[in-house]
């Protein structure tokens, strides 16, 4: 019995054993059969830049007509996430311009990104930049497997419709249809419209940043964002890229009473405030709450101040004007609801969109109001400032500036314009500029910031070559000017009244009319509206008589310009057709000694040495010859440039 059973046991183990071989044989066999699946290689256009796409490694498909310069590279070799993928392929010699497959990894952010010009692409330097990228050929490691579909990141906030399918894909996915089974995780994928930061990368937090002088690694000045914050930057919609303000920052009517605003407080007020892509989330809201702090402060309304917002990265737009929000309570709620549009931080691009577009009548400008522009800006701009903002001074916007963690020592080689706020603010004496050390700290401006707003009188920038002076015109009512000429010069001294603001707060226009004797036509406080001004110059009168220039000069600086206002520009305009009968020397010193800047004008007889005497030195920029009454009318634009350019050229301290 015990052999039977050993040899049953034997039989049994034999069999396990064959059936064991026989299996492993058999799967070996169809391992052999079943052919993997072809990789599917991702196609992507020209445009898509390398930090829109959230996949660490991949290997894409370019087009052809890459090396078009419209498609921005930056670096060599090693290029920032800001760049065109396939730009870069072709500037590093892995691809041509005909197209093809490569391999992209991503790497850590860099300090100095070097531009250069290879394979027919000029690539662009920038000091630094949060992530980086490297390309090779296409040939896939070993182990690694690569996406056959790329994940790209949100490029717009979602409207109602996608949020609601947003919504219902992830209620889907939370409960399985099926019981026992696990719902798969859905990527969401989006065509590229512009970069975002993979919400992987590490992020170092903002107090370790302000208190550290570690290198940050965004691009001229944009700062990295808080440890553990997901950041993944989400531009508002395509309308905001054209200018357009979304619906919901539309006004709300308030039920309540409001307040008329503080009187005391009467300026039309523009922030441009940075929406960079690199300055996080978290500063974007110590951003907006600063701006809340600063409507609640200003009690908002139609007698007080008016308050708009224009906000920068690549491209600025306006997120409301100044007629938007009447009261500060609406004011604050449309703050609240303002997104983060990303790019860079191009602040001149944004001053000049300001300059042109934001203080114009249409957008809510008064015209008896200051204007006032306050940037905000997170380290120091990617563009220059100096150009764009002497054209926003020279329109009588007074700019301040309210840079928040400013370069450090050893940052100061990357920052594209050295001393770029003082060559930007209405005066360099300080009185314009903030600098904040820390994001935290930007609640402590609000207060000085809003009362050096406030206080009008000291708003310098107001004055412009335009509205600022009291201009007395000087004119020879002599016998050889004759009737008909004698219109014409008053034509001549119409049109150039015409390019001034006239009122009795900004630029007064006086008349005196001489022959051996002289008349006071009207004085500075005689009328204050241009149309008042352009009626009382038709209406005088051909005196005739002899040619007592000198005496003409004398008699101005009595009766007209001893009534000038402290504050004003005091310019005189003679207009004569010959040589005077009495000196003209001693009044013409006179009136440069008194700080009246005169402007000789002659025509046909009239002597051009005397013309220099009486003009303010240099004679080159204050006299000027026609040689007959009909070509006066030319000489308006010269005067009005050379009046402008000397009033701009004043030290700005």
């Amino acid at each position: 019995m015990g052999t039977v059973v050993l040899t049953m046991k034997a039989f049994v183990i034999e069999m396990f054993l064959v059936l064991l071989v026989t299996g492993i044989h058999s799967n070996k066999e169809m391992t052999k059969k079943i052919k993997r699946p072809k990789f599917a290689v991702p196609q992507i256009n020209c445009d898509v830049k390398a930090g829109k796409i959230i996949n660490p490694e991949f290997i894409v498909k370019c087009p052809a007509g890459c090396q078009d310069p419209k498609y921005h590279v930056y670096g060599t070799g090693i290029y920032a996430s800001y760049s065109s993928v396939c730009g870069a392929a072709v500037h590093s010699g892995v691809l041509n311009n005909s197209g093809g497959k490569i391999l992209v990894r991503k790497v850590a952010g860099q300090s100095g990104y070097k531009g250069s010009y290879s394979n027919g692409v000029q690539s662009l330097s920038l000091p630094r930049w949060r992530e980086s990228f490297i390309i090779s050929e296409s040939k896939p490691k070993k182990d690694v497997t690569y996406p056959s579909s790329l994940t790209y990141s949100s490029a717009r906030t979602p409207a109602a419709k996608a949020g609601k399918c947003l919504y219902e894909t992830t209620k889907a996915n939370a409960k399985p249809s099926v019981p026992g089974t696990t719902a798969q995780p859905v990527t969401l994928m989006q065509i590229p419209e512009a970069e975002a930061t993979p919400a992987t990368l590490p992020k170092p937090s903002l107090l370790a940043a302000s208190a550290t002088s570690s290198p940050r690694l965004q691009p001229f000045g944009h700062r990295s964002r808080e440890m553990g914050e997901t950041d993944l930057w989400k531009p508002g919609a395509v309308l905001l890229d054209a200018g357009f303000v979304p619906k919901e920052e539309l006004s709300t009517q308030s039920l309540e009473p409001v307040s008329q605003g503080d009187p005391n407080c009467k300026v039309d007020l523009s922030f441009l405030i940075d929406g960079s892509s690199s300055i996080g989330k978290r500063r974007f809201r110590i951003q907006k709450q600063f701006l809340a702090d600063v409507a609640q402060a200003l009690d908002i309304g139609p007698a007080g101040p008016l308050m708009g917002i224009v906000q920068y990265g690549d491209n600025p737009a306006t997120q409301f004007n100044l007629k938007t929000h009447m009261n500060s309570q609406d004011l604050k709620a449309a703050i609240e609801k303002i997104t983060q549009r990303g790019g860079l931080s191009n602040v001149g691009r944004a001053i000049s969109f300001m300059t042109k577009n934001f203080f114009s009548k249409a957008n809510g400008n008064r015209g008896n109001a200051p204007n006032v522009a306050v940037v905000v800006v997170d380290g120091w701009p990617t563009d220059k400032v100096e150009e764009t903002s002497r054209l926003a001074r020279e329109s009588g916007i007074n700019i301040f500036f309210v840079t928040i963690e400013a370069a450090v020592e050893h940052e100061k080689q990357h920052v594209v314009e050295p001393n770029f706020a003082n060559k930007a603010v209405c005066r360099t004496n300080g009185y314009y500029s903030f600098n904040v050390q820390s994001w935290f700290g930007l609640r402590k401006t609000v207060q000085p910031l809003m009362k050096r707003v406030c206080d009008t009188n000291r708003l310098a920038c107001s004055k412009t070559c335009l509205n600022s002076a009291d201009i007395g015109f000087v004119i020879d009512g002599s016998s050889s000017v004759g009737t008909s000429n004698f219109r014409t010069v008053l034509q001549f001294v119409a049109n150039l009244s015409k390019e001034f603001e006239i009122s009795d707060t900004d630029t007064r226009i006086g008349a005196v009319q001489y022959t051996y004797e002289q008349r006071l036509e009207f004085g500075f406080d005689k009328y204050n509206t241009k149309t008042d001004i352009l009626n009382a110059i038709k209406r005088v009168g051909y005196w005739s008589g002899g040619t007592s220039t000198g005496a003409a000069i004398h008699y101005a600086l009595e009766q007209l310009f001893k009534k000038s206002k402290p504050n004003k520009r005091k310019l005189m305009i003679l207009i004569t057709d010959g040589r005077s009968y009495d000196d003209v020397r001693i009044p013409a010193m006179a009136a440069h000694q008194k700080g009246v800047i005169t402007y000789a004008v002659g025509v046909a007889w009239a002597a051009q040495d005397e013309l220099e005497v009486i003009a303010t030195h240099p004679a080159r920029d204050h006299s000027f010859f026609v040689d007959e009454f009909d070509n006066l009318y030319k000489s308006v634009p010269k005067i009005i440039q050379n009046i402008c350019t000397e009033f701009n050229s004043q030290p700005r301290n």
